[in-house]
């Protein structure tokens, strides 16, 4: 059950903000003056708050540390002008977050109060929004479960929040990317489409290892036969064969990303050739060995378009000599982040603009 919430605002007194360097934030680590949470019980979500952001006090017991009944969203917010705050397709980020909810059992918060919620956050916090070119505003909703109980079952209260932090990029530089025949991110069957909390800590371990290896992150293969590219442990993952955009086609266990499906948009309305399929690694390998694999790439919230600069499979590499993006991912990139910072036209109507 779920019903429409009103907003109560409590606007901090003390702001944090001229302690804080927008032109160099680093990546989550700093967080705006104010976040949005929402209390959930007795079959119902209760009004939303705006207030102070801080700390939360929690039991131990606290059911989702145990549990891992959590999920969460990437957004960002991007400054055109002193009265203009952009959004990229915040709707995708709300559709997605519902479909992550209703696999972990958790109730779905009603859309006009995840929006409005959003929107005067950002109104509040808009001089939070850095300026310098590259940097944001990071948007960070987050649902989970809230019982004070040690209990492996489906909890009865839950609370909602949306905290903002001003970032720099993600990845400040080309990544190396390895294979990895131990271990799977996701599973048929599996949560591996759902951005739940529980798949990023999964991953960590086998991350670390290509760490200690020279590699940047894991390049995922299916759960079944080891043999079908996935994704990237932050992103989706694109190559460009001999001229042909391909990504893996989505079936349960690829995170639907909204940079993904935005890419597939532009290369649809350019009449770029573009394939989603199955692809396997052994194809990737073959394609660099014959000279047709001309640049691979990740793609989302974070990173937006970050290059690939090695390929790496059962002791084989495909390495490219640049740091930078190749002429396909340049393009996306600057197209995303000119619709994004409101430098270019829009045709999609991707871009909501909020009037601070």
């Amino acid at each position: 059950m779920t019903t429409k919430t009103a907003l109560n605002i409590t606007k901090t007194s003390n702001s944090r903000l001229t302690e804080v360097n927008l032109d160099d934030p680093g990546f989550g680590r700093v967080f705006s003056d104010h976040m949005l949470e929402v209390e959930y019980s007795d079959g119902y979500w209760k009004e939303a708050e705006i207030k102070p952001f801080g700390n939360i006090e929690v039991t131990p017991a606290l059911n989702t540390l145990h549990y891992a009944q959590s999920v969460f969203e990437g957004m960002k917010a991007y400054y055109i002008d002193q009265e203009t705050i952009n959004l990229f397709r915040p709707e995708q980020n709300y559709e997605r977050m519902v479909r992550s909810c209703e696999r972990m059992c958790i109730p779905v918060l009603d859309r006009e109060t995840f929006m409005e919620g959003l929107t005067e956050l950002i109104k509040l916090d808009h001089k939070w929004v850095p300026k310098k070119d590259g940097n944001t505003l990071y948007i960070r909703p987050l649902a989970c479960a809230f019982d004070p109980v040690i209990s492996a079952s489906i909890a009865e209260s839950y609370r909602f929040f949306i905290m903002t932090s001003p970032v720099g990029a993600y990845y400040n530089k080309a990544v190396r990317l390895t294979s990895s025949q131990n271990f799977v991110r996701a599973a048929k069957g599996g949560v591996g489409f759902a951005k739940a909390s529980g798949n990023y800590a999964a991953s960590f371990y086998p991350a670390k290892k290509a760490q200690e290896n020279g590699f940047d992150q894991v390049l995922w293969l299916d759960a079944k036969e080891h043999k079908y590219v996935e994704e990237v442990g932050t992103m989706n993952i694109f190559f460009v064969i001999d001229g042909v955009l391909v990504t893996p086609e989505l079936n349960g266990t690829i995170l639907p990303g909204i940079t993904r499906d935005s890419i597939l948009q532009l290369a649809d309305y350019w009449d770029m050739p573009f394939e989603e399929r199955r692809i396997t690694i052994d194809e990737v390998m073959e394609a660099g060995r014959d000279g047709v694999l001309d640049e691979v790439f990740g793609a989302g919230t974070a990173a937006v378009i970050s290059p690939v600069k090695e390929v790496h499979h059962d002791g084989e590499s495909v390495t490219f000599d640049t740091e930078e993006r190749g002429a396909v991912g340049k393009k996306l990139y600057d197209t995303l982040t000119g619709i994004q910072q409101g430098k270019i036209d829009d045709p999609f109507d991707w871009a909501q603009p909020i009037k601070v």
